[in-house]
């Protein structure tokens, strides 16, 4: 079945595709890497558990070595305790079996392998052996002589797959080239101090066509031209100096980064999620535990079958395939336990193993099926190579810590729940905070110490419209923003506010709400009792009249009854003063209609005469004068309704 290998080195991130989906991915990243050989200290040897502690260089966690795995590291021969066998402070070759997953650290072992095209090296090791999937027999027989002959004396030799049908030249330049790397780790080994690493893959591109090329890969593609050099000579070197045919060889060369072209980001998303659709409707649900992983096939939408047998044997054999392929996609390994739909024919049990293992064959990790148990459930084991694609690139929810939902107990408010468990990502705020528009220069600040009432103004009832009469509530904010969360322009003062409010007149009318019928002769029933002098400046003025703030917020002790008090405003470092007049009478005015029309002619009259003053006034710009329109504004208000 023709294969694609798609490479990008700059992340260290390779995949194999076939049929238009990826099979397999090849990721190089960690400190501890499969495969690494370091020259580590034992730290501790703990007989309870018959392992020992190595370190190799990690300041958190220390390698975790068992007994079985010691190999040449044994200080004698014979068996016993592993106190008798290791001792601490000793200096030991250590190669990475198991990459640190959580906080367990990288498992270690004596028996150091190095991995070559056709062999693998086993410097510590003894005899031949072949691999297992080499079928033809003459063909065994040809390499196993060829190993025994070529084979440097004390050490052993494990035969590949991909030897299979190779020149002897070839296999001999592999072994040459093994040996030479051996000898650089043993110097290594006697020149360093320890804790060190000795030996790594580095070439993320020879490790790649070295563990994933095959004759049935007919397309490489990298992501850069360099790249594209070196898996060609690597090939050559391979092949006696000539390319492989039928292969192409292919340099990345669109815009769009190499893993979204070929959708390999989109692959490894999807290999996230628990849930993965069968082509007929049904779907398999692949939940990870620390102890193993459960696998359950469901039915789903799948009726195309005349019968019930027909249904649950098809989408048992299409989940077969498909949990080969997840197995690999996601580098599942440990004990996996696989709930397929209830057959009842023992015939059709046995069909659904067959097809399983043959799904299983291409699988390098070799998954060995154990059973099919009384209750349908198959269990396997899959050797760990690396880690998983869940810690590779999963990471864990901050909110609820893992455990996929969130704890509410009866008695608790759902605002303290949220408050209490869904923290804002220190991500989210600067996105959002980039997202903002920058402020004009000019606009109205307020100063930190005021940063704090000014929150509390929100909530005032003279800050928001009643609901009476069925109108809709308004919010209006200090940084611009209404109730409904939609961002509005901030009011500026000065000479934007009046170009603000030409351009935008209806939209700041809207803004405001609409506020009951001004009684202009209000029966002094209740005269004040009691006056309150505060100071603010000009400015400060306009802003609490703009938003109809009563200034009674700026006092630090609450009033009873705000209608009957009266409130003398001054300049800072100012008296206040106030003079009550409750039975001078005023006019009375019928209705609001009436007031709002005659307000409006003098306003339009205000301002035609305001503009007039303002650009035909050259008096008050040779004095300097810096009010802003506003402030004058509302002064001849003033002054004309006491002229009424």
């Amino acid at each position: 079945m023709p294969k694609q290998i798609i490479i990008a080195e700059k992340n260290h991130i390779a995949a194999v595709f076939s049929e238009d989906r990826v099979q397999e991915l090849v990721v190089a990243t960690g400190n501890q890497q499969v495969g690494d050989i370091y020259l580590g200290t034992v730290e501790n040897v703990i007989p309870g558990i018959d392992a020992a502690f190595v370190n190799i260089g990690d300041a958190e966690r220390n390698g975790f070595m068992h007994v079985t795995d010691l190999g040449p590291l044994r200080l004698r021969r014979s068996s016993g305790a592993i106190t008798e066998l290791l001792a601490p402070q000793q200096s030991v070759v250590v190669q990475v079996m198991k990459e640190p997953t959580g906080n367990k650290g990288p498992r270690l072992t004596g028996k150091v392998s190095l991995p070559g095209r056709y062999l693998v090296l086993m410097p510590y090791g003894r005899g031949v052996k072949l691999s297992r999937r080499i079928p033809n027999d003459n063909e065994r027989s040809r390499l196993e002589a060829l190993a025994i002959l070529i084979k440097p004396p004390g050490m052993g030799l494990l035969v590949r797959t991909e030897a299979e049908g190779k020149d002897e030249e070839a296999i001999i330049e592999d072994l040459k080239f093994l040996q030479k790397q051996w000898e650089y780790i043993q110097t290594q080994a006697n020149t360093t101090k320890p804790p060190s690493l000795l030996n790594r893959d580095d070439d993320f591109i020879q490790r790649v066509l070295r563990d994933i090329y095959s004759a049935e890969v007919n397309r490489i593609v990298v992501d850069s031209n360099h790249a594209v050099k070196r898996v060609k000579q690597q090939l050559m070197n391979w092949s006696g100096g000539r390319m492989p045919e039928g292969l192409l060889i292919d340099h990345h060369r669109e815009r769009q980064h190499i893993l979204e072209y070929f959708r390999v980001n989109a692959a490894i998303r999807e290999a996230l999620k628990p849930r993965v659709d069968l082509p007929s409707g049904g779907y398999i649900i692949i939940e990870p535990t620390e102890a193993l992983t459960v696998i359950d096939v469901n039915s789903g939408s799948f009726t195309r079958s005349a019968t019930s047998r027909e249904t649950v044997l098809w989408t048992n054999n299409e989940a077969t395939k498909e949990i080969a392929r997840q197995l690999r996609l996601r580098n599942i390994g440990g004990v996996i336990i696989i709930d397929f739909i209830d057959m009842d024919a023992r015939r059709d049990q046995l069909e659904l193993i067959d097809n399983f293992k043959k799904a299983l064959k291409a699988d390098k990790a070799r998954p060995q099926i154990a059973q099919l148990s009384e209750l349908g459930l198959v269990e396997l084991t899959r050797k760990r190579q690396g880690k998983n694609i869940y810690e590779l690139f999963g990471q864990t929810c901050p909110t609820c810590g893992g455990l996929g939902h969130l704890v509410h107990l009866p008695g608790e408010r759902e605002e303290e729940v949220l408050d209490a468990e869904i923290p804002t990502p220190p991500s989210t705020v600067l996105k959002l905070a980039d997202k903002r528009e920058p402020e004009p220069e000019d606009e109205f600040e307020f100063s930190s110490e005021e940063s704090g009432s000014d929150l509390d103004l929100l909530h005032h009832p003279n800050y928001q419209e009643q609901g009476a009469n069925g109108r809709r509530r308004r919010r209006r904010r200090i940084n611009g923003t209404e109730g409904n969360g939609k961002s509005k322009r901030v009011f500026t003062f000065g000479n934007e506010l009046k170009e603000l409010e030409e351009e935008n007149e209806p939209e700041v009318r809207e803004s405001f709400p609409e506020r009951k019928p001004f009684n202009r002769n209000p029966r002094n029933d209740n005269p004040p009792t009691e006056t309150i002098a505060i100071e603010m400046t000009t400015l400060e003025q306009d802003v609490y009249a703009l938003m109809g703030i009563s200034p009674l917020v700026r006092i630090d002790r609450d009033v009873k009854e705000a209608k009957s008090v009266a409130i003398s405003i001054g300049e800072p470092g100012q008296t206040p003063t106030v003079e009550l007049k409750a039975e001078e009478p005023v006019p009375e005015v019928e209705s609001a209609v009436e007031l709002e029309s005659e307000s409006s002619e003098v306003e339009s009259d205000l301002e035609s005469n305001e503009e007039a003053e303002f650009e035909g006034s050259e008096e008050g710009k040779e004095e300097g004068d810096s009010r802003s329109p506003l402030i004058r504004r509302r002064r001849r208000r003033s002054s004309a309704r006491d002229g009424e």
